[in-house]
């Protein structure tokens, strides 16, 4: 179980190809899909077993009788791909590569079919294949076998895959594995992705994407990966031309580019625009700086290309970084006499090698810079060699990120060369140079994104819920989707979001006595399921000041809508007592439904003049009050939140809350679409909504995965409802709850506490402790694909100042991960040998079973040596059946059916 599951297709030992292989003594150069795959396959030396299956000659699977592939390669006509994918399942081969072109959709369908039948993992057709430098395995159309190296490129393109092989032989890149998507796949992007997250000779990986066709599993395998190492992404479809097009190429689905954004955003990857970038963005990611922020600092021998690169740092949204004064009084002797330091560090035209070391040493000291962009210019009796060698001697690692652009050609082609051979990032252009950091900065701050695991509700007062769900039963039971003002308030009231009090008025004179209650001015609006947008029908009256007033534009509202709406049915008309701040903003809050990741959130500046503003910060649901803070920053009217001409800063808190909520209806009520919530008044005291307009349907198909609560959503949230506290045997409690990315050091503490014996029984290794990769991916899980429970006890002891304090410490792990089959899966279980027989292993065991239980699993496995005496006996008392493992005597397989 330790090998990956798609081992199979992309490390075989043995491989068997149905298709037309050249005869020896062709000398016509290969031209159909066959003959290409032929060529590339015999073009190098594969390192396993390789057998053609030549479709002219009389044999047949008679050939194979005695053999066993792992892989099977098809490259046939449409009408003979199904008997070869039959006669591949006849002769076990475990995975199926198709390169057949022109396989429509319905074929497509019944080639899976039939490889699920065969229990065969099936990449095609319409694929232009893999390849595999290390291997020495070429099966693909896409040109000649890449150089060996540390990126693995997928790509949703043929074309794009050959045109990005044929760039990065020419520019010296390597590949640890190349991958080529057709439409109609039965492996997709997501499995893909998983395969190269685990693979130890990948570093970082790069995806050409033009659509998705499960969201919940290309997200769960996407964050994994993208914390295992760096995904940079280059996505087609930016525009709406784009994206029918792609979605017409790539049989997925497209959706918003904004919302493709945000779910990058969340995932922990990075998006690039050209496949130029993708590979630069990739090799800086490769390097793991440690975590920076935006402020990069530019050396520079030229005024001009440091203007320039100032200017992309404002356009991308960085900071130029600047030193500090005491930095600057520093550094100003060791420069040239007409060197600047004010904003770029400007060595002037005189610049010398030793200058650029001086500026560059002290930009790394500096606390208000994140990274140094390097540029030169070409000067007459310059030293470009020399300026680039003194980068290369600085030593390593550098404690922030170091980038050069050493602009000419060729004239710095002996400098460049410096740069590449000392692995500095250059470029040729200052432009680059920065987006190459901006790719730098982005990485990390998803990376914080990543990190977050909120669970569906909040720690705020805990919201109505069921009253929520029966105003939503009793509207769809009307068969309406659209709520009226008073609908959609009473939501939101659920949820304890603030809003204006309204009351329904029937006639005129209850307007103008509901209004006098109230007190003025109050806003009167039409209350009608048919009618989404009042204003449109002039159903909206501001600023009424009396009881006359209130009485007579009723009548005249009333009105105006019959005549403007005559089909639209009226229940009135609401009034309201208008939200009065002296200096609030306006604030909009909203959600979109978005094919294929489902609610989106929204926030903007608000206010009549929204669509023409069009200031929109996305995110995917859950939220927590970092993401609600980050939301809040990435908006257009961020700005005016803070001191602004004059007014007082705005509560961020109420903003945050409102936000929340939002986040917890979205989560619990899945059948909203739509959520308007404009304006939101928000000022110094607070904030409150003054209008809503809320869409609902029925509740959506799943996005993922089987079982559980949440899944119409893309990111599952933190599952809190598993947590439950339990009486130690022997005196005491513990809690068991899933484990969260924070637990890291306690994890590791755990580990390094074991027995010899304990860890060799858990992972079957001598080590410790856990090296820092697999900490990382056991303490940052995707809970739709896996789950882990921990038990916390609580101590008590005294800190370094002598005061009493409680700390949590965790003594036991059991989790599950889903198997490939998706129908099952495998568990593992360790308790700290301190609290061995106090009931901890069984509680834990039956914890993690119930959730696989609830998960919709139907069964769970694990492997366990057989001299763990101990945990053999445990599973045999909760009714696992015990087997012996035929690929190891070493262990027992144990299974449960569910």
């Amino acid at each position: 179980m330790d090998k990956h599951y798609l081992a199979p297709l992309f490390t075989p030992a043995s491989i068997v190809v149905f298709g037309a292989e050249p005869a020896a003594d062709d000398a016509t150069p290969p031209f159909s899909q066959s003959q290409v795959l032929s060529a590339a396959l015999r073009a190098q030396r594969f390192s396993g077993r390789l057998h053609f299956l030549d479709i002219r000659s009389t044999g047949t699977l008679a050939d194979l009788a005695q053999s066993r592939a792992d892989l099977a390669i098809i490259a046939m006509p449409p009408e003979q791909v199904a008997a070869a994918l039959e006669a591949a399942g006849r002769i076990r081969c475990r995975a199926a590569l198709i390169v057949s072109q022109g396989i429509g959709a319905d074929a497509a369908a019944e080639l899976r079919r039939i490889a699920r039948r065969e229990g065969i993992l099936l990449l095609g057709p319409n694929a232009l294949g893999f390849q595999r430098p290390s291997l020495h395995l070429n099966a693909s159309a896409a040109g000649p076998l890449a150089h060996d190296g540390p990126l693995a490129l997928v790509s949703q393109s043929g074309a794009l895959t050959s045109a990005m092989l044929d760039w990065a032989d020419h520019n010296a890149i390597g590949f640890s594995g190349v991958v080529s998507l057709g439409p109609h796949t039965d492996v997709d992007i997501a499995q893909v992705l998983d395969f190269f997250a685990n693979d130890p000779a990948t570093h970082s990986v790069l995806v050409y994407l033009e659509g998705i066709s499960n969201a919940r599993r290309f997200m769960s395998a996407l964050r994994s990966a993208s914390h295992a190492k760096p995904v940079v992404i280059l996505k087609a479809g930016r525009k709406p031309a784009g994206n029918e097009a792609a979605q017409t190429h790539s049989a997925s689905i497209v959706g918003s580019d904004e919302v493709f954004d945000a779910a990058l955003r969340r995932a922990g990857a990075v998006r690039v625009r050209s496949f130029v970038e993708l590979f630069s963005a990739a090799k800086c990611l490769a390097s793991r700086y440690r975590p920076v922020g935006k402020r990069l600092a530019i050396v520079t021998n030229g005024g001009g290309p440091g203007v320039l690169a100032a200017d992309w740092v404002n356009e991308i949204k960085l900071e130029l970084g600047k030193l500090g004064a005491d930095a600057q009084a520093a550094l100003q002797p060791h420069l040239a006499p007409l060197a600047s330091l004010s904003d770029l560090i400007d060595l002037s035209e005189e610049a010398k090698p030793e200058h650029y070391r001086a500026a560059i040493e002290a930009a790394s000291a500096d606390r208000g810079v994140d990274g140094v962009l390097a540029i030169y210019s070409p000067k007459p009796g310059g030293d470009a060699a020399g300026a680039a060698r003194m980068l290369a001697a600085l030593p390593r690692p550098m404690r922030k990120p170091l980038l050069s652009c050493w602009m000419g050609d060729a004239s710095v082609s002996e400098a460049r060369a410096v740069l590449a051979e000392a692995s500095i990032p250059t470029f040729r252009t200052p432009e680059a140079a920065v987006g190459a950091f901006g790719n730098i900065a982005a990485f990390y701050q998803n990376q914080q994104l990543l990190q977050q695991t909120p669970p569906p509700l909040s720690t705020l007062a805990k919201p109505d819920i069921e009253g929520a769900r029966l105003v939503i039963e009793s509207v769809l039971a009307e068969r309406r989707k659209v709520l009226t003002e008073m609908e959609s308030k009473t939501l939101l009231s659920s949820f304890h979001i603030p809003i204006t009090r309204t009351m329904l008025a029937r006639s005129a004179n209850e307007a103008m006595m509901i209004a006098t209650q109230l007190g003025f001015p109050v806003a009167l609006k039409v209350d009608s399921p048919d009618i989404s947008h009042k204003s449109d029908v002039e159903g909206v009256a501001l600023n009424i000041l009396n009881g006359a007033g209130a009485r007579d534009t009723y009548i005249d509202m009333m009105e105006r809508v019959a005549r403007l709406a005559p089909n639209a049915r009226i229940s009135g008309v609401t009034v309201q007592k208008m939200a009065r701040s002296r200096r609030g903003r306006e604030i909009y809050v909203g959600l979109l439904t978005d094919d294929p990741f489902g609610p989106v959130i929204v926030f903007g500046a608000g206010g009549t003049m929204i669509e023409l503003l069009d200031d929109r910060a996305m995110e995917l649901p859950p939220l927590n009050q970092f993401l609600a803070r980050r939301m809040i920053e990435r908006s257009r009217v961020a700005e005016t939140l803070g001191e602004w001409r004059g007014a007082a800063p705005v509560d961020m808190k109420a903003l945050e809350q409102v936000l929340l909520r939002v986040s917890e209806m979205v989560c619990e009520l899945p059948e909203l679409r739509e959520m308007d919530i404009n304006p939101i008044i928000v000022d110094a005291s607070g904030a409150v909504a003054v209008d809503a307009r809320i869409v609902i349907d029925n509740a959506p198909q799943q996005l993922g995965g089987k079982g559980g609560s949440y899944h119409h959503l893309a990111i599952l949230p933190y599952p809190a409802r598993l947590q439950r506290d339990w009486p130690m045997r022997g005196g005491g409690s513990y809690t068991v709850r899933p484990i969260h990315p924070d637990d890291g050091q306690m994890i590791q503490t755990l580990v390094q506490h074991l027995s010899p014996q304990s860890r060799w029984f858990r992972f079957v290794s001598g080590f410790r402790e856990l090296p820092p990769s697999m900490l990382s991916r056991f303490t940052l899980i995707d809970y739709d694909r896996e789950m882990a429970l921990v038990a916390v006890v609580h101590e008590r002891g005294t800190s370094s100042s002598g005061q009493p304090v409680e700390t949590e410490r965790i003594v036991g792990v059991s989790r599950y991960i889903t198997n490939p089959d998706q129908s099952s899966c495998e568990f593992s279980l360790v308790v700290d040998d301190d609290f061995n027989g106090k009931g901890l292993g069984t509680r834990l065991l039956e914890s993690i079973i119930e959730a696989a239980r609830d998960k919709g699993l139907a069964e769970i496995e694990g492997l366990v040596l057989a001299e763990n005496l101990t945990m053999l006996k445990l599973v045999k008392r909760l009714g696992f059946t015990v087997k012996a493992f035929a690929e190891d005597p070493s262990f027992r397989l144990v299974t449960q059916t569910l």
